[in-house]
């Protein structure tokens, strides 16, 4: 079964810098973490779950247009790691963020607390 974890969400200032992790495990021998379109969600208190950020199993990236140019999704295949790095964050940027990989069936990770105040 496959298992998501993102263990480190954090507090930052406006305009400042947080980068996500996401760790996967239990990607069957027949289908590995590089074969998993890697998405991060987010949702913010009483809103519905947004997609933010996407990478399919060749690289190529997509973004919302909210944190188009801020916010880069990155992974690391032989770590089974997909990365958020956020960059000029804003207070409307606080939210739960959760990871998702997809092939097939879809898992989801438990989510971790972003929160941008001064």
């Amino acid at each position: 079964q496959v298992q998501l974890v993102e263990p480190v969400g954090g507090l930052a200032q406006p305009g400042g810098s947080l980068r996500l992790s996401c760790v996967g495990s239990g990607f069957t021998a027949g289908f590995t973490f590089s074969d998993y379109h890697m998405s991060w969600y987010r949702q913010a208190p009483e809103k519905e779950r947004v997609l933010v950020a996407s990478i399919d199993s060749g690289g190529s990236t997509s973004y919302s247009d909210s944190v188009k140019g801020r916010f880069t999704i990155s992974r690391d295949n032989a770590k089974k790691i997909t990365y958020l790095q956020m960059n000029n964050l804003k207070p409307n940027d606080t939210a739960t963020y959760y990871c998702k990989a997809r092939w097939g069936s879809s898992y989801w990770g438990r989510g971790t607390q972003v929160t941008v105040s001064s």
